[in-house]
């Protein structure tokens, strides 16, 4: 359970294959009559490179949020990636959130193959919404306050820190976990215009 403002999140943890296919079971279980309109926060870690001219790491970690349940994917340590990720990834029925979510689908699609179907990077839909055509080049903390009023802690020595390692720190995870659940709820709550 990782705990945001008032929500808690129910997250699982895993870079087990087979976790993951019982998490997405669980998912279209719960929203099996809201399939068509499902919004859900994506977003990637991987390890920081502070050198000039090396390239970062490759993802590390995939985080996915639907509602107030979090997956907090270990993919660079999975033992296999299961063809239901690949496949709810891909369903068009989804609409994929987040800031930034362009460079990392390609990422995904680069270093994993996965590819998504149907996303929407958060930062122009608010600008839209909002009428606030500055929050184009926002980050997720800036959207967050403006849908939901709350400034979020994204503490920088958690930001950069080893996103590759074999277990995350619990700041880790929290910080994982509330940004796809970010995502997720700022998505949410512009496509319900609930802000």
């Amino acid at each position: 359970m990782v705990a945001f403002d008032e929500d808690d999140i129910f997250t699982t943890y895993t870079a087990s294959g087979d976790t993951v296919n019982n998490w997405l079971s669980l998912i279209y279980r719960i929203h099996r009559r809201r399939l068509d309109r499902l919004i859900v926060g994506l977003d990637v870690e991987w390890r920081p490179s502070f050198t000039r001219g090396v390239p970062r790491g490759p993802v590390a970690l995939l985080q996915i949020c639907v509602g107030r349940r979090c997956l907090v994917f270990q993919i660079l340590r999975a033992d296999y990636i299961p063809d239901a990720l690949h496949d709810f990834l891909e369903d068009d029925r989804f609409t994929f959130v987040g800031v930034g979510i362009h460079g990392d689908l390609g990422k995904l699609r680069h270093e994993y193959g996965l590819e998504v179907g149907s996303w929407q990077d958060l930062r122009y839909l608010a600008a839209e919404k909002l009428e606030k055509p500055a929050l184009e080049s926002a980050g997720l903390q800036t959207l967050v306050w403006e849908v939901m009023d709350v400034w979020p802690e994204k503490p920088h020595h958690v930001r950069v820190s080893a996103w590759d390692a074999p277990r995350l720190t619990a700041e880790q995870l929290m910080y994982a976990c509330a940004d796809a659940f970010m995502s997720f709820e700022v998505g949410r709550r512009l496509y319900d215009d609930d802000y």
